[in-house]
């Protein structure tokens, strides 16, 4: 029997299916935490080091170097650890690839470019990280995220999402606000503001359009909100369903598990796209009819990437889905 990753997107870019968290941590310590909690919740969310906020000034190469060793760890059992690197004006950003690349880039998940101001520096970073990887004998291309946090940056989203080797578009909203030197309110970085402010809500729509229009994931912002579980967990609905963002930032342990819940596919969809795609791969991939509805090819697609989301969020599927598309 066919497997729907070949029929159902021949010849075509695969769409990245990512767990629905990225988790920020600037020191060893918190690093090595979430490590373990990875390893207990398991790869339902990723893990950045952060190189950027992390490294105090002057300790960049060693900062670095002991994020390296993280993602090297016998502890990293997803490799699903990436990087934030410096930004294109700072003067580490290239030491920064030389470091990391050199030393984990077999095992690093993705590089994150932080500021980008226009294509042409994303693009330059791009380049550098592949030559960086052609140096140490590294034939992966590392996908790229890209943070969208500048004006520049918010112009040519369209442009950047284009680029070859970009996975994720991510949104910086503290810097983006900022970058507004107080047109737009303070109130506008947290909820509901960051949902409603005008120019906000844009900056987010066009990034989501850009990112799914080019088969590159949405990553929302982090929201600042810490204890507050259901204020969490409403940030990322709204993320999810009005402004159709698959992926979200996390800086605390607390955000993890409300992001993915609110992240997952509604359970009676996941449970109809194994029935769907079980018939659909019965008949050849050919149109069938479901509970007195058809489908063909058109709803196949929609149907096998949310099932390959459900366990990316952790979400259990029957045992012949199982058995048949990820055994």
């Amino acid at each position: 029997m066919q497997h729907p990753a070949d029929v159902l997107f021949a010849g075509e870019k695969p769409f990245p299916i990512l767990p629905a968290v990225d988790h920020y941590a600037g020191s060893e310590k918190l690093m090595r935490k979430a490590l373990a909690l990875q390893h207990e919740l398991g790869p339902i969310f990723d893990i950045t080091c952060d190189c950027e906020d992390g490294a105090r000034a002057g300790a960049e190469a060693e900062h670095a170097a002991m994020a390296a060793e993280v993602v090297l760890s016998a502890d990293n059992h997803f490799d699903r650890v990436g990087v934030r690197i410096h930004d294109i004006t700072h003067s580490h950003w290239r030491k920064d690839l030389e470091i990391l690349v050199g030393k984990a880039g077999q095992r690093l998940a993705f590089v994150t470019l932080p500021k980008v101001r226009s294509t042409s520096d994303a693009l330059e970073q791009i380049t550098a990280l592949r030559a960086s990887e052609a140096d140490n004998g590294i034939t992966r291309p590392i996908p790229v995220h890209i943070l969208i946090e500048t004006h520049g940056a918010l112009r040519e989203v369209w442009g950047i999402a284009a680029l070859s080797g970009v996975e994720s578009l991510d949104f910086g909203l503290m810097d983006f606000v900022s970058a507004h030197h107080g047109a737009i309110p303070g109130a506008a970085m947290t909820s509901p503001g960051q949902f409603t402010h005008p120019l906000v809500a844009r900056a987010k729509a066009e990034i989501a359009a850009a990112a799914l229009a080019n088969g590159v994931v949405p990553s929302h912002n982090v929201t600042t909100e810490l204890k507050d579980i259901e204020f969490i967990r409403r940030d990322a609905e709204r993320a999810r369903r009005e402004f159709a963002y698959l992926r979200m930032w996390s800086i605390h342990p607390n955000q993890i598990k409300p992001i993915v819940e609110a992240m997952r596919p509604d359970f009676s969809e996941v449970e109809a796209a194994s029935g769907i795609l079980i018939s659909a791969q019965d008949a050849d991939w050919g149109p069938i009819q479901y509970r007195g509805k058809l489908h063909d090819r058109a709803s196949y697609r929609y149907y096998w990437e949310l099932l390959r989301r459900a366990r990316t969020t952790g979400m259990s599927v029957d045992l012949e889905s199982e058995q048949r598309f990820f055994s």
